[in-house]
């Protein structure tokens, strides 16, 4: 542990910074010798080794969030908890409404990178691989080059995959680095169930 003289202020500002307990900013900041980029970043690490171990406990709770832009777009997104009290939230209550104008925005397709059928990947695949080898790459690389657009790809329509629409608010982080940060902050498992997004004149994206 660090000599370093810990302020209340700095630790004040961390918590504000991070949603972590008062106690916990306190010692990462002494771990860290009061360097607060390098405490956050203890904090989050942390927060997510606890975000794992809760992953297994139940969800029987948690809130249906809605979005409409202009009449024209339209969103519902199922977010559950294991309580009631966190349900009810502020902070609970913001992650949700946050994702709702995400998935307006970004129109992502499936929830996890996992969710999206077989045949639809093996479809970009042959897509790609074609691609690769009209461009005349050597066949050494072709494989890695496919693989890198396979996994973009993933990232494009997978909603846990995406970067926050509103980047200046959420500092370019992942919607599961988000989620994850959530559950840190609440002390809950929390989990994006589906979502619905409708938008007028095209068919509707949902993620089961």
């Amino acid at each position: 542990m660090s000599d370093v003289q810990i302020k209340a202020a700095d630790v004040k500002a961390l918590r504000e910074r991070t949603g972590a307990a008062m106690m916990d900013c306190k010692k990462a900041l002494e771990e860290t010798g009061g360097d607060t980029d390098k405490a956050v970043e203890l904090l989050r690490v942390k927060g997510q080794a606890q975000v794992a171990k809760r992953g297994g406990r139940s969800t029987g709770e948690g809130r249906v969030g809605t979005y409409s832009h202009a009449g024209k777009i339209g969103v519902l997104v199922e977010v559950q908890c294991e309580t009631d009290f966190v349900a009810r939230n502020e902070n609970f209550i913001e992650f949700v409404n946050d994702l709702a104008l995400h998935i307006a925005a970004a129109a992502p397709r499936v929830v996890n990178a996992d969710d999206i059928p077989e045949e639809e990947v093996a479809a970009e695949r042959s897509v790609f691989e074609q691609k690769a080898a009209e461009d005349g790459k050597p066949e050494n690389v072709r494989e890695k080059i496919v693989e890198g657009q396979l996994n973009k790809w993933r990232k494009e329509i997978a909603l846990l995959e995406q970067v926050h629409v509103n980047g200046d608010k959420h500092d370019g982080k992942t919607i599961k680095e988000l989620l994850d940060e959530a559950g840190a902050l609440l002390k809950e498992n929390i989990k994006i169930v589906r979502f619905a997004r409708f938008a007028l004149g095209e068919s509707d994206a949902d993620g089961e």
